[in-house]
């Protein structure tokens, strides 16, 4: 396929039969609309303000494959550019974070203001003796940049969506981690990042969909790690046996819409997940009565759940994990990995966090290198012209989608189904084949209608 013409989408993806044909995962013309009409419009997360404290604290990350600078003004306000002097392109800004009076291209010695503003050429007066005009030459500024309790979301869109409207139902789930405790959240340690050899929306769909896999992939570690009765996340003793959290919870959900999508159990006892130290466990227990008063029962009890806001950032309750699937062609992805933590968390439990997430979801997480092993195989199957072009059934659930009338929004369907896949591929598609933001949302909206009737 040299180019992807509107219909051919339609023809890849049958989100009304559950179909979806793997060319999605490895075409380069796809990939490339994809960076157009996916990442070059959609809210896409940047960093977390405790990561910029104080004025000319910056964060380098990206927005699907273009370099962002993040950088705290004088005036407290946030701003983000593309990190391209505009001279040669070279990159202005090399180290991961710091704090900075300035941004100077290491090529030809540009020089811009953490405003973005040129302020500096080397030889001016003589190199262009006809005059050159800073101002019309300033960083590229991300032309959207708004915060959600504490996460820095940028969108080069001005006619996109504000970004509450964007999360929709999803900010209800997100609240969930973001607003347990006052004071909120912040991000401690450092980022890790790695590559995975496989298409971003392989990790974004199991983030947003597949609790399924779990019952498989993750047996051994299951098997090993199970809690003992006090939910203390000890490892068990010999004469006890391992109890998963769906098979201990009185139900589950999952969540889809508008391309996010989110999964959890209901529990009767705030228990962390099995792979968290003790440490954890307890402070969530000791907690729980500040977050029910904040959030209600059933997000005060939710720490087992995976979550996806589309396209690429995901996150896991109870586990302190948050990351980002930065893509890298369409058979590669860089995970950037953040743990996140209560900010009024006492620096015990946050060393706890931190520990626990690396251990289970660290570049060599006992969980991590499950589902890296999983997709990595699958993107090596998926150089085979016939396996490229092959049906796959994504039909879990399909039919029993319903609206919740509890307090529970959106649409939901029992945990082990493919709701939030199936609506991620169709806002995939929607976004690819669609102009504008009104023939994007008129879209999801048909869609939405028909999966709930």
């Amino acid at each position: 396929m040299t180019q992807t013409s509107l219909p051919d989408i339609y023809r890849l993806i049958d989100t009304q039969n559950g179909r979806v044909t793997p060319h999605i995962y490895s075409d380069p013309a796809i990939y490339q609309l994809e960076l157009e009409r996916i990442f070059g419009r959609c809210w896409l997360f940047l960093a977390h303000e405790s990561q910029l404290p104080n004025a000319g604290d910056f964060f380098n990350t990206y927005m699907g494959e273009d370099p962002i600078v993040v950088i705290r003004q004088k005036d407290g306000t946030i701003k983000a550019f593309l990190n391209q002097c505009r001279h040669r392109s070279m990159r202005v800004s090399y180290a991961d974070s710091g704090n900075t009076r300035a941004f100077t291209c290491p090529y030809h010695g540009w020089s811009y203001g953490i405003n973005g503003d040129l302020i500096d050429v080397p030889l001016e007066a003589r190199a262009y003796p006809h005059g050159l005009c800073k101002s019309h030459w300033g960083l590229t500024e991300v032309s959207r940049l708004e915060t959600y309790k504490g996460l820095i979301f940028g969108n080069w869109d001005n006619s996109a969506p504000d970004l509450k409207s964007y999360l929709g139902d999803m900010a209800w789930y997100l609240d969930g981690v973001l607003d347990r405790r006052e004071g909120g959240t912040e991000i401690v340690g450092g980022v890790q990042k790695w590559i995975i050899n496989c298409n971003w929306k392989f990790p974004a769909e199991q983030f947003a969909s597949d609790q399924y896999h779990a019952l498989f992939s993750h047996a051994s570690a299951v098997q090993v790690l199970g809690a003992n009765n006090d939910g203390s996340g000890q490892k068990l003793g010999a004469d006890q046996t391992a109890r998963p959290v769906w098979e201990t919870a009185r139900d589950a959900l999952q969540f889809g819409e508008n391309g996010h999508g989110s999964g959890f159990f209901f529990t009767n006892q705030p228990d962390a997940n099995v792979w968290v130290d003790g440490e954890v466990a307890r402070y969530y227990r000791d907690t729980v009565e500040e977050a029910r008063q904040r959030l209600g029962e059933v997000r005060a009890l939710r720490l087992a759940g995976h979550n996806n806001i589309f396209p690429t950032l995901s996150w896991l309750n109870g586990t302190a994990t948050l990351r980002i699937w930065h893509p890298r062609g369409p058979d590669q992805v860089e995970v950037w990995n953040f743990c996140i933590t209560d900010k009024a968390a006492p620096p015990e439990v946050k060393d706890a966090f931190e520990n626990s997430a690396t251990r289970a979801f660290g570049p060599a997480g006992f969980l991590e290198q499950d589902d890296s092993e999983n997709w990595c195989e699958i993107q090596k199957i998926l150089k085979g012209h016939r396996a490229r072009n092959t049906w796959l059934c994504v039909e879990m659930g399909l039919g029993n989608e319903k609206v919740r009338h509890d307090g529970i929004p959106g649409t939901t369907n029992y945990i082990f189904s493919e709701t939030a896949a199936r609506g991620m591929y169709q806002r995939w598609a929607d976004l690819l084949t669609s102009d504008s933001w009104e023939e994007i949302n008129a879209k999801t909206a048909a869609y939405q209608q028909e999966v709930v009737k």
